[in-house]
């Protein structure tokens, strides 16, 4: 099992602190606003604990649960409180239409953390192309992309501890693509699915 922090306070830092802690990993939670985060803590359950924002956090696994445009910031005001981290990236930085990226180059929030990360930090995608609800309910497959075969390994062996199946995509520089992969989600959610009941997945024909 693994030692988890999660930075920030919303939904998808409570339905992965959930499946986390059903998981049997240790989870600590930290937000600007303290006490929010010791409520989440204490909803959580599981010996969750509270961590004071921008100090070392307790985790191996450091997870950005913050919207797009607050995670580099995030990873800047740290510094190097995040040395050594495996710092998860999960976001999604649509633009205001929802049909493509806030960004126009061919990076990703995840690349841009790389840069801002100090050093012996490893940073990977995943979680973004799954919908919240369908993580708190479902088994959805889970994408990851990253350079580092260390942090990628333990962000593999978390996912498989929450119930569900890590499939790598390559390195970080793939972290793109699956954010237009989030976009397509969102797509299909809007027209060829009609409902947010999905995730994207992995079919396998039988050997």
């Amino acid at each position: 099992m693994s030692d988890i922090s999660i930075i920030g306070t919303g939904n998808m830092a409570r339905t992965i602190g959930t499946r986390a802690v059903a998981g049997g990993n240790t989870v600590e939670v930290m937000g600007r606003d303290r006490s929010k985060a010791a409520d989440l803590a204490k909803a959580l359950g599981g010996g969750a604990t509270t961590g004071e924002w921008g100090t070392v956090p307790t985790g191996d696994i450091v997870i950005v649960a913050l919207l797009h445009d607050g995670v580099v910031p995030a990873v800047v005001q740290y510094g190097d409180a995040l040395a050594g981290k495996v710092i998860v990236d999960i976001s999604n930085p649509f633009n205001s239409t929802f049909d493509g990226l806030a960004h126009r180059e061919e990076t990703s929030i995840a690349q841009e953390v790389a840069k801002a990360a100090p050093a012996g930090a490893g940073v990977v995608k995943a979680f973004n192309t799954v919908f919240r609800h369908v993580l708190e309910k479902g088994r959805p497959d889970v994408f990851i992309a990253g350079d580092s075969a260390r942090a990628k390994a333990s962000v593999e062996a978390f996912i498989e501890s929450l119930g569900l199946r890590p499939l790598d995509v390559g390195g970080l520089k793939m972290a793109h693509w699956l954010e237009g992969a989030g976009v397509v989600a969102v797509g299909l959610a809007n027209h060829g699915v009609g409902n947010v009941d999905f995730a994207l997945g992995i079919t396998e024909l039988p050997v």
